[in-house]
Parts: C-alpha cells; structure tokens; sequence
C-alpha cells in the first residue's frame, strides 16, 4: 500500500487510503481490505503508473468483486 501511495504521489497524483481504521477493528485479518483511491480525473494515469509497476493484479474498478 504504501510503495503505491509513493508511486502516485511521485507521478503528481493523490491517493487516499479507504477503510485503514476498519482493517484495524476487525484484526487485520483481511476481512475488510484497506483500498487506495483516486480522482476519477486521474484514474487512467494511476492505473497506468501502478500497470507499470507490476501493480496490475491488485486493481480493482467500481463495481468489481
């Protein structure tokens, strides 16, 4: 999670960690998974910057389960 956060916040873009304090409640245990998000505006760029990163099998679109 945070070499992604480092990685958008390098390439001009701010990520916000969804879900941190639930992670934490239920005992990390991966039940309620902590989620990077980002402007709507600058999902194809962070898509792209994590795609190269080899980051691609941890995103995830709206809607997808």
């Amino acid at each position: 999670m945070s070499f992604a956060q480092v990685l958008l916040r390098d390439a001009g873009m701010e990520a916000m960690v969804a879900d941190q304090n639930m992670s934490v409640m239920e005992g990390s245990i991966g039940i309620l998974p902590r989620r990077l998000l980002v402007a709507s505006g600058d999902w194809l760029r962070a898509e792209r910057v994590l795609m190269e990163a080899d980051l691609g099998k941890w995103i995830w679109r709206d809607g997808q389960a």
